[in-house]
């Protein structure tokens, strides 16, 4: 997992929703360790201002798969980078399709610029991105509402 560039690491919920809301795309997504199941990772995608989180768990013969929406089949994987592969594409069973990676490496470049503890506005007004926006109808689990993810990044 640690040479997948989307891979942040240990991060946590709140985190992986700023950085997702930094670059503020719809289709922008990465990989974090679970905050609540210990060697179970999390596969965020910000779609219409809601960042969208799957559960994703390698199984005991070693293939990767991810739990996506009711009544989509589950589909197994040899190596995560398939997986990531195939989310990239439009009906497999998530928000929306994976188009923009925020990788660990460009974060961590962005990241030197900002004070690194602090959730202190950067920036003079909220990102307009999620105030234009109206929920998304897809199913998932969607970790917080606009306003707390607009709150979060800034």
């Amino acid at each position: 997992m640690e040479n997948l560039a989307v891979y942040h690491g240990p991060i946590g919920k709140e985190e992986g929703e700023r950085r997702l809301g930094q670059d503020g795309r719809d289709g922008c997504y990465l990989v974090r360790n679970s905050d609540s199941v210990e060697g179970v990772y999390c596969l965020c995608v910000l779609c219409q201002g809601y960042v969208y989180t799957y559960r994703i768990h390698k199984d005991d013969a070693g293939s990767w798969a991810a739990e996506t929406s009711p009544g989509v089949q589950k589909r197994y994987f040899r190596q995560i980078k398939n997986l990531i592969a195939a989310f990239q594409k439009p009906g497999q069973g998530i928000a929306m399709p994976l188009l923009y990676p925020v990788t660990a490496q460009r974060r961590a470049q962005t990241h030197t610029e900002e004070p690194s503890n602090s959730l202190s506005p950067t920036q003079s007004s909220p990102n307009p991105y999620f105030q234009q926006r109206k929920p998304h109808g897809a199913q998932g689990q969607k970790n917080r509402n606009k306003k707390e993810v607009r709150q979060a990044i800034a």
